[in-house]
């Protein structure tokens, strides 16, 4: 073994492995139940444990819950710094893609989304650390608008509900379709115009 280099905590992977072993299960568990349908034993069975031996990686159930939104916000959150680093400069057609890249995403998971984004558990709150992925999502989103000379906090909510909504609307009566994802750019661009956000250059051709 060369000198200097760190021995590897083993303990801690096998840890580390078996809370996301956990964490998956819990996930496939809501996705065939729903959130609100999952339960420690069924998590513990899939992975062939007993349900006492999950308080040894997760203090109780809200903890799970706790785990998997930190996790679904950061997968957000690293999807939505890379369309910020390839966002299109036109104001516009900025707006549209980071529209659509929210949509997307939302779109492609309702139970994530419903965690994410919806009160669906009465007696969950996300701590701090689960988060804050969250915060840093949604301040990239802002600074960006604010680049924009979008700063009224009424018109940036506006924005977000009318994506969400679209989003919200897609899962709920065309699962798997597209048909409210043709509406973004039409939503973003009424948006854009209430807020008086200049028109593109090119705009004026038919969409």
């Amino acid at each position: 073994m060369a000198l200097g280099k760190p021995n590897r905590d083993r303990r801690s992977e096998r840890r580390a492995a078996v809370r996301a072993e956990i964490l998956d299960a819990a996930w496939a568990v809501a996705r065939e139940r729903g959130l609100a349908g999952l339960t420690l034993n069924e998590v513990a069975s899939r992975i062939g444990m007993r349900a006492p031996s999950l308080y040894s990686h997760f203090a109780s159930k809200n903890a799970i819950y706790d785990a998997m939104f930190g996790q679904a916000w950061t997968e957000y959150d690293d999807v939505d710094r890379a369309a910020s680093e390839n966002a299109p400069s036109s104001p516009r057609e900025r707006v549209r893609h980071r529209c659509l890249v929210f949509f997307d995403f939302a779109v492609a998971d309702l139970v994530r989304t419903q965690l994410m984004n919806q009160r669906t558990i009465p007696d969950f709150s996300p701590s701090e650390e689960a988060f804050a992925p969250s915060v840093r999502a949604v301040g990239r989103a802002v600074a960006e608008l604010a680049e924009l000379g979008i700063t009224d906090r009424g018109d940036i909510e506006i924005l977000f509900a009318v994506i969400g909504g679209l989003a919200d609307q897609q899962l709920a009566n065309d699962p798997g379709g597209d048909s409210r994802r043709k509406l973004i750019e039409r939503a973003a661009d009424m948006w854009a115009d209430g807020v008086g956000l200049p028109a593109d250059r090119t705009e004026g051709r038919e969409r």
